[in-house]
């Protein structure tokens, strides 16, 4: 009987220890479960939804939805009274999930968060969501649906937070919302709601934000908001009131910090607005009437009153508003004084600004002397005291362009003032790490949290000044350090304002620089399940996106459970655990034996590298020990780069062929994507000015792009001076048109068209010739098809991704990607090529410089003084070209056929300047650089003393 005993002792011990486990007690798992109606319900939700990204694929993979931890779903951490367990919130934000809204969400009786922001869901709001009496926060926006507000969703008691911003929802607002007893938050912003609003409303006794502005709402405003005591924000804007008027009850909102009533067809006078919490008021785009009231809080920082008909001088309260940063009264019939007490005794901070605007009313003087700090900007023009040659400096104040602020686009916020210097080489960059900008530790290296952040309704025009009071409001919100948190940059959408934040870990003995995943998973719980103190200044905020690169791919979304999961299993680990331990021990002498079988199995899959099911046409499918051949083993030798994605090597083929190798890093599920749409696109995109795929590795742990190797590196290397070298103005125009011409074939002869959306500086690849190539198709999308017609949509609606700097503000604000984003991205590398600057440098947007040197005729100056000469009116059309390329509304672009015609016209008149003909009146004047004067000609001038533009 035991004859083998001697010959296998550790696998009859293993045997009689499995047969014992079958006598023990074992505890009943059974009931311990997510109740059977929630699963059901579940799986409805994912029979309803499109999931092309493959974001859900652990529901697909069956088991219970609480112990598996499904991605998205956060169960209650003990079992409820019936013996099941409960889902508590539904976390499917940001995952490109198309489809519809299963009814089924309405068996999910014990949810508390039910969030589906930023999607692309279309289908109407199911009705069935009324019958969760527990939900909390609804939150639906940045969708596709459609349809009308059911009234079912008036009777959630518990509803605090209720969102469909950013929809296409039409039809009233239900008059069961008035039984909303619970809600702080209604977010009805950027739909098509119509209709009386519905005088109902002011039951709402804990409210404390309408945000109802672009919609089509008419009727009268009802008087009996007044009764809305907790209110805190009013905002309709662009809704059409018919000439009401603003009800004069509105002035008893006691509680009220913002009222916004921009371009709504009012009538009547202006309202008594003595509150004296009040921050924020905007009334313009009306029909107002009459004087305007003395009567404002000394908190109020945006008084916008423009375009109505007020009439009278200007109150003078203004002048000791001791916050005011916007005052917006043009386009009235004011008459009277302009005092310049306005702004003549504020203290401004270096980073305050005072922007005031009585442009085309009837000022006919200024009393006292118009000499206002750098940072007070004036607009008068259009005033009869612009006709008054006795005031001095008055047409500085009265052209349209002078002493006006120019609206940034995008802006960095501010840099590390720090003196301290850190070796360049010391932080690994391209994995995500970076020096903390405001830690206490010197040169302290590490991978911050990255985060999508937008103010909705912030009452402020003017946001440096507070940006230090912000990033303290975030880390005490957060329980971090005000070192920990940064704002990298920030940028005005309208009225809302848009950032990117920074969360850095605090440096510690190990030196790792990131944070642990609870404390990941913890931060991302506060953003999501909205639990920051509210704040009148800055508003309600929105998560936008929580982005885990670099060393947090790993807290991946299928491991969303937060420590509210961790106590699902804790019972079933205990019981298990002597168990466990006997067989783990008993187990191991197996386990090492096979170590040998499992090394060499290993090692056979590794020369196994073709798993990929894509169709490719003359790329090479290349095994992992071709590559590490190619490399030398990988070495820090081959390698030339490191980005995103992971590192780039040289290397050198059998037949001598040289190749990029973009090897990914391990883990990465973002590279997972960028890599099968790369080799997707690439597989069939032949151009000369576009880089090729060579060929890929692809297997369980190892994904590899080899592509030809561009031996002069980046258009970014050249423009920073990192090659040692510069580029005269002959090779910058012609790496432009050759870039050009790469995205007019993705536009109009790829099949299907390409739109690129991340074309930047970084992205234009230098052959030995210095030929132009565009590369990194890793997140590129297919345009719209031709419907029946002919014809194709003229946008693909996404989340936004990108390199901010570069990106469209279009699409920034609407998440509609069009083939005019490539043009604005590419008009972005016109001008650094002209200018040799970043995007964003020091808290200057590149588009922003230009346009002002260009107004004040100083275009000359922003030009790089490395180029040498260059044509002057070739300069002046070129950079003509790249502004047209950024203009703020894709209409006003060219298109990429026409910029590349453009492109060819300027080349066409440098040819003179390539040949014998020097002095040919055909060849455009030049301009130089350096060590060069005017001559009587006015030809040639100097770009370092350079003031004005030659003619």
């Amino acid at each position: 009987m035991f004859a083998g005993w001697k010959r296998k002792p550790c696998l009859y011990v293993l045997c009689f220890l499995c047969c014992c486990l079958v006598l023990l007690p074992v505890p009943a798992f059974e009931p311990h479960q997510t109740h059977p109606s929630e699963v059901s319900a579940l799986e409805g939700v994912a029979n309803s939804l499109i999931d092309d990204h493959k974001n859900l694929k652990g529901w697909k993979n069956g088991g219970d939805p609480c112990l598996m931890n499904w991605t998205g779903v956060i169960c209650f951490g003990e079992l409820g009274s019936d013996g099941y367990f409960h889902v508590m919130e539904l976390l499917l934000m940001n995952l490109n999930l198309s489809g519809t809204l299963a009814p089924e969400l309405g068996l999910l009786s014990q949810l508390h968060i039910l969030n589906f922001m930023w999607n692309e869901l279309t289908g109407s709001i199911p009705k069935e969501i009324g019958n969760i009496k527990s939900l909390q926060i609804l939150v639906l926006n940045g969708n596709r649906l459609s349809g009308s507000l059911p009234d079912e969703l008036g009777y959630l008691p518990n509803l605090n937070r209720f969102q469909i911003c950013e929809n296409q929802i039409s039809g009233p607002i239900p008059k069961s919302f008035s039984n909303l007893n619970s809600i702080r938050h209604i977010h009805f912003n950027n739909n098509s709601l119509s209709g009386q609003l519905p005088p109902e409303l002011s039951k709402l006794s804990t409210v404390h934000h309408l945000l109802f502005d672009n919609n089509n709402f008419s009727g009268n405003l009802p008087s009996e908001f007044s009764n809305l005591t907790t209110l805190k924000i009013l905002q309709l804007d662009n809704n059409n009131f018919n000439g009401a008027e603003i009800p004069a009850s509105y002035g008893n909102l006691s509680s009220l910090v913002k009222l916004s009533l921009r371009n709504c067809s009012l009538k009547g006078p202006f309202p008594d607005l003595r509150m004296r919490k009040l921050q924020y008021i905007d009334l313009s785009l009306n029909q107002l009437s009459g004087t305007i009231s003395n009567i404002l809080s000394n908190n109020i920082t945006t008084i916008v009153l423009s375009h109505n008909k007020f009439s009278g001088s200007i109150p003078a309260s203004f002048s000791s508003l001791p916050i005011l940063q916007k005052l917006s009264l043009d386009n009235n019939f004011l008459t009277g004084s302009v005092n310049v007490d306005l702004w003549q005794d504020k203290s401004f901070s270096s980073s305050a600004t005072f922007s005031i605007n009585l442009a085309n009313n009837s000022l006919s003087n200024v009393i006292g002397y118009l000499d206002p700090p750098t940072n007070v900007t004036i607009r008068l023009q259009g005033n009869p005291v612009c006709r008054n040659a006795n005031i001095r400096n008055i047409k500085l104040f009265c052209d349209p362009e002078s002493k006006a602020k120019v609206n940034h686009i995008w802006r960095d916020s501010k840099t590390n003032s720090s003196t301290r210097v850190c070796p360049l080489q010391a932080c690994p960059t391209g994995n995500y790490f970076e020096y903390a900008p405001a830690s206490p530790s010197p040169c302290f290296c590490a991978s911050p949290l990255r985060i999508g952040y937008r103010l909705m309704s912030p009452s402020l025009s003017d946001f440096p000044p507070y940006e230090t009071t912000f990033e303290s409001y975030l880390a005490t919100s957060l329980n971090l350090t005000v070192f920990q948190v940064f704002i990298d940059s920030f940028l005005w959408e309208g009225h809302r304002l848009r950032m990117y934040l920074k969360l850095f870990p605090l440096p510690s003995d190990d030196h790792l620089g990131t944070f642990n995943r609870s404390e990941v998973l913890s931060i991302r719980d506060k953003f999501t399940s909205w639990g920051f103190p509210g704040n009148e200044l800055f508003g309600p905020y929105e998560l936008l996106n929580f982005t885990l690169v670099g060393p947090y791919t790993y807290v991946n979304s299928d491991s969303s459970g937060k420590s509210k999961n961790k106590g699902i299993l804790v019972a079933i680990i205990l019981s298990m655990a002597f168990i466990t331990g006997v067989i783990s021990a008993t187990a191991t002498a197996l386990i090492m034996r096979k170590r040998a079988t499992l090394l060499r199995m290993e090692r056979s899959r590794k020369r196994q590298c073709s798993t990929l099911s894509i169709k490719t046409e003359d790329v090479k499918s290349f095994t992992f020990e071709e590559l590490a051949l190619a490399t030398n083993d990988f070495s820090e030798s081959a390698q030339v780069g490191q980005g995103g994605y992971g590192k780039v090597y040289k290397g050198s083929l059998p037949d001598k062929t040289i190749v990029a190798i973009k090897r990914g890093r391990e883990g990465s599920l973002q590279g997972k994507k960028e890599f099968l749409t790369e080799i997707e696109l690439l597989s069939r995109l032949h151009h000369r000015n576009l880089v090729s795929l060579v060929g890929y590795c692809d297997e369980e742990d190892e994904q590899m792009l080899v592509y030809e190797f561009m031996p002069n590196g980046t258009l970014q290397d050249w423009l920073s001076a990192k090659s040692g070298e510069s580029l005269d103005f002959a090779a910058r125009l012609r790496i432009a048109l050759e870039a050009a011409k790469g995205i007019l074939y993705l536009h109009t002869e790829a099949n299907p068209p390409i739109f690129h959306r991340d074309i930047k500086a970084s992205n234009i690849l230098l052959d030995s010739n210095l030929t132009a190539k565009v590369a990194d198709f890793g997140i590129s999308r297919l345009a719209p098809q031709l419907d029946a017609e002919g014809l194709s949509p003229q946008h693909v609606s996404t989340i936004v991704k990108g390199t901010p700097g570069y990106l469209d503000p279009e699409y920034l604000m609407t998440y509609q990607l069009t083939d005019k984003s490539d043009v604005y991205s590419i008009g972005i590398v016109f001008l650094e090529l002209l200018t040799g600057k970043q995007p964003i440098m020091q808290g200057k947007n590149i588009v922003r410089e230009v346009k002002l040197e260009q107004h004040s005729g100083k275009m000359y100056s922003v030009v790089d003084r490395r180029m040498g000469s260059y044509p002057c009116e070739c300069v002046e059309r070129f950079i003509g070209l790249g502004l047209k390329c950024c203009a703020d509304k894709p209409d006003t672009r060219p298109s990429i056929l026409d910029v590349v015609r453009e492109l060819e016209n300027i080349h066409r008149m440098m040819m003179p300047e390539t040949g014998v003909q020097e002095s040919s009146s055909d060849s455009p004047s030049r301009c130089f650089s350096k060590s060069s004067s005017l001559n009587s000609g006015g030809d040639l001038i100097s770009a370092a003393n350079l003031d004005v533009a030659p003619r």
